[in-house]
């Protein structure tokens, strides 16, 4: 069983995003121990979004794991997502599992690894946010295991899944986490800033982010040649980047709960982000817009539609306690802008 807790420093595990041959995984783990790492990730089973990608080398990879945990004396852990994975994960006594984002949405799923877990009191587990934004599927994947006897168990926030794109692969919403370890207060909260940022310059500004909230620790993307990786090279680092990135991190020795006000600025700042990436996403649909009138010979402004717009907005404003006058002084900015993209697209096709 894994001492998640540690007064001093933070915990950090770190690997490949995926285990890609026996040389990769050993000398990244190689690097990795040379640096003071204690924990070894790396995947075997990949659950691609779309098929035909990198889906992991599968069970062979323990055994690269296992040589990592005999070379190293690094712990290694790896990602389970059906109970013949942890059959064969302990058969090579692997004894660090994680669920992954896209099973810890599905209870059923949990409920099966859950099940193949219980008596297996010494397995720690790391727990994966659901790719929704629900703390209490969270939470639920949690209890499941705490019902079977699992008592080494760590959340890891890797951030959520959004259909808009904008600086972030995957949305914080800092908000979540805090909640559940609000109801979780003996839970270990670990930050996954590979996958929340998505591009490895992220890393050290989301680490930080995570140490300011009093996270235990980072789930950190490390690869020995990260340009090459079947999966997910942008957002990896190399072992020698990572021990920077660690250097520079600032640890505060009296971190105050009840000082809310950073948290609440790091929650206006993730709806500043959200907002700039709907104002890009409809700036890019006014554009289409506009291409279809050029096709059309449709005038560029409709007044009629503009107004009512601008009653049926302010009065939803109005519903939800916004300052009408307000929401319509920023309607008109956006529509003047829209206007002038289209315009500006109008002046090109002459």
């Amino acid at each position: 069983m894994v001492n998640l807790k540690n007064a001093s420093s933070p915990l950090i595990i770190a690997g490949p995003c995926s285990a890609e041959s026996r040389e990769q995984t050993i000398e990244t783990a190689k690097a990795l121990a040379a640096y003071g790492i204690k924990i070894f990730r790396a995947g075997l089973w990949k659950p691609r979004t779309m098929p035909g990608g990198f889906e992991g080398v599968g069970k062979i990879g323990l055994k690269w794991l296992r040589e990592v945990e005999d070379i190293t004396g690094m712990a290694s852990t790896t990602e389970v997502a059906s109970p013949q994975h942890i059959k064969n994960a302990l058969k090579e006594k692997i004894h660090i599992l994680w669920i992954g984002a896209r099973t810890t949405t599905n209870p059923f799923a949990v409920q099966e690894i859950a099940q193949e877990l219980r008596g297996k009191e010494h397995i720690t587990v790391f727990v994966k946010n659901p790719v929704n934004t629900d703390p209490d599927l969270w939470i639920g994947a949690i209890e499941r295991l705490k019902a079977v006897g699992i008592q080494s168990i760590a959340a890891i926030h890797r951030g959520f899944c959004s259909y808009e794109k904008g600086l972030f692969r995957n949305l914080p919403y800092w908000h979540i986490p805090i909640e559940v370890k609000r109801r979780l207060p003996d839970l270990t909260m670990i930050c996954d800033p590979s996958h929340i940022g998505g591009k490895r310059e992220l890393i050290h500004y989301i680490s930080q982010q995570a140490m300011d909230i009093d996270f235990d620790g980072l789930m950190i993307e490390s690869h020995i040649a990260p340009d090459t990786a079947l999966s997910d090279s942008n957002q990896q680092i190399t072992p020698t980047e990572l021990n920077d990135i660690l250097k520079k991190l600032v640890i505060r020795d009296n971190f105050d709960p009840s000082a809310n006000l950073e948290e609440y600025r790091r929650e206006i700042d993730e709806i500043d982000e959200r907002i700039l990436s709907l104002l890009s996403k409809r700036m890019e649909v006014a554009r289409t817009i506009g291409k279809y009138k050029i096709e059309h010979n449709i005038p560029v402004v409709q007044y009629t539609r503009f107004e009512r717009i601008i009653q049926d907005r302010t009065f939803r404003a109005k519903e939800l306690g916004l300052d009408q006058d307000f929401i319509k002084y920023i309607l008109e900015m956006i529509h003047e802008e829209s206007v002038k993209e289209q315009i500006d697209l109008h002046n090109k096709n002459k």
